[in-house]
């Protein structure tokens, strides 16, 4: 009983650990499968086998010998240390279970994952345009999942995080998500990648429900044709392209920069940018406004209190308005014009007289005239 246990448990972790993956493709068409390994095994032999019972599990196709067949192909690249395996014209009679394995020399070999095809004569219930997609450093691409299906809503990098909601970022890269209803009842998750990395170069999930269907995203470099084209085209009105919804899912590289949903998506992503940028500006506008005003007003009030001082300390009425103020006015006079005035007493020659005469205010002399 214990052994039975043990065996579930063990079963249970390794089912979490290596958890299968559910793929849909139309009749005739074709699929690329990622298998992501550990860099211990970069050396190793790596193959596709087909069959429900892992004991039973036939190879169809390796990297040493077959690496293709009449409708399956794989290639190991050792840097990105993924395998992938290419399958054509595929039949209703190849749905079934498949396995990524590790060939181990004198031991066990080692499943890294396993997949279940369906291959259906009708729409899959997961589809995208393309499984490749071609983008430049800083640029964009621009991914549309088509579905049928229920559950949740995912754009993951293959061995990496996931995003879930409307806008987020992905391994230093801002990704947004967007639902939109097709005809025929169809529903198209739009996964926009914007600033693009060179490091972003890798496989990519785009997951509904149980079901996903893997992207490989290819970042190279602008070259001096590209940069003057970009240039030249924010001076232009962009042609919106609409994307062509295959259900085949052939491997066809584009340049998703600034075109069809993308466009929207970026123009949305750029707005959000200049209202931030407008309502910072704003901001350091009200600042630097409020700063001059209050520097104005001191300068008035120090300017007025100054003006104030000079006043009071120079406050002298010439037009006082009182009725009984007395005014004196010295009149030089020589002694000889003195002499017709009086006779009592002869002054010096040297002596100044002054005669005091008494005025009234304007008014009062108004008045006596």
């Amino acid at each position: 009983m214990a052994n039975h246990l043990s065996f579930l448990l063990l079963f249970i972790i390794f089912y979490r650990v290596s958890a299968g993956r559910h793929v849909s493709v139309q009749d005739g068409g074709s699929i690329t499968i990622p298998c992501s390994y550990d860099q211990y095994y970069i050396n190793h032999v790596k193959y596709w086998c087909k069959g429900y019972d892992w004991t039973r599990c036939s190879s169809v196709v390796r990297t040493d010998h077959p690496k293709s067949t009449d409708r399956a192909s794989v290639s190991d690249d050792i840097t990105q240390t993924v395998f992938t395996v290419i399958l054509t014209d595929l039949e209703p009679e190849d749905s079934n279970t498949y396995r990524c394995v590790v060939e181990i020399n004198g031991g066990i070999d080692s499943m890294i994952q396993w997949f279940y095809l369906f291959v259906t004569t009708g729409t899959p219930e997961l589809y995208v345009d393309q499984q490749e997609v071609t983008g430049v450093e800083g640029g964009s691409v621009t991914v549309h999942c088509y579905y049928s299906n229920s559950g949740d809503m995912k754009w993951c990098r293959m061995g990496g995080d996931c995003v879930m909601w409307y806008s987020w970022t992905l391994h230093g890269t801002s990704v947004t998500l967007k639902r939109t209803s097709k005809a025929n009842n169809r529903k198209a998750l739009t996964v926009t990648m914007s600033g693009l990395k060179m490091e972003n170069t890798d496989w990519y999930l785009c997951r509904v429900g149980e079901l996903e269907m893997p992207v490989h995203i290819t970042v190279s470099q602008q070259t001096a044709t590209q940069r003057t084209s970009k240039m030249t085209s924010t001076t232009q009105d962009p042609t919106p392209q609409q994307p062509s919804a295959s259900p085949t899912a052939e491997p066809v590289q584009t340049d998703n920069t600034s075109q069809g949903v993308e466009g929207n998506m970026e123009e949305v992503h750029q707005r959000s940018i200049d209202v931030k940028v407008l309502l910072i500006s704003l901001g350091m506008l009200v600042v630097v406004t409020a700063g001059i005003l209050v520097t104005w007003k001191m300068w008035r009030k120090h300017k007025d209190n100054k003006a104030k001082d000079q006043t009071t300390n120079n406050s002298v009425d010439p037009f006082p308005e009182a009725d009984d103020v007395t005014y004196s006015t010295v009149i030089l006079q020589h002694k000889a014009q003195l002499k017709g005035q009086t006779k009592s007493a002869e002054p010096d020659d040297n002596v100044v007289y002054s005669s005091l005469a008494l005025q009234v205010t304007t008014q009062q002399r108004a008045a006596a005239q």
